[in-house]
């Protein structure tokens, strides 16, 4: 590759490199870069219930040519779960973005684990990319963690011993053994 050459490479790189800043800091905390450098998507949050509606659709917006009509697919695993279940996990690219309806994430992460994306463009040749870390998807959702919501003794269904609303039951009942007695029991104050 002669100089001219690698100053062009440079400079569209360069070019591509700064349009994805642009186009990420005109989109706070909405668009996330992917393991391509010519595919962003939209931020998903980082716990979810699973089958539950995400609060906006999942977006792919391509930076670089992709036909309308080009068939967008995403699959999500971890290596628990290296084929989780999706729903409407298929949308068709239309002026450089992909909408995903109501993608829905049935297949659960699993405790501590997040899944990653991998977002497949059916282009000649195909283009994927991953998110990395995109969503925790569990049963019930995000909460308090539990070391927070756990109350000792307090819980309503707390299991163990629990206090005797009118002392020690054992205590009584030896007080009223010990009553009976003909003689004193020594050392026990009842």
């Amino acid at each position: 590759m002669n100089t001219c050459e690698s100053n062009m490479q440079l400079t569209a790189d360069v070019l591509a490199e700064r349009t994805l800043e642009n186009l990420l800091a005109e989109h706070p905390g909405e668009l996330v870069r992917t393991g391509c450098p010519h595919l962003v998507c939209t931020m998903l949050p980082s716990h979810w219930r699973s089958n539950k509606t995400l609060p906006v659709a999942f977006k792919v917006v391509a930076l670089g040519d992709v036909m309308d009509g080009t068939v967008v697919t995403i699959k999500a695993g971890n290596d628990e779960n290296y084929c989780a279940e999706l729903r409407n996990s298929t949308a068709i690219m239309k002026n450089q973005v992909a909408k995903f309806n109501d993608l829905r994430f049935v297949g659960r992460s699993g405790r501590g684990k997040s899944f990653t994306l991998s977002i497949i463009i059916n282009s000649c040749p195909p283009q994927i990319a991953t998110y990395n870390k995109a969503i925790k998807v569990t049963v019930d959702g995000p909460r308090e963690p539990r070391s927070k919501t756990r109350h000792h003794g307090l819980h309503p269904f707390h299991f163990g011993p629990r206090p005797f609303p009118f002392g020690n039951p054992l205590d009584i009942h030896a007080q009223r053994i010990a009553e009976s007695l003909p003689f004193k029991l020594s050392g026990r104050n009842f």
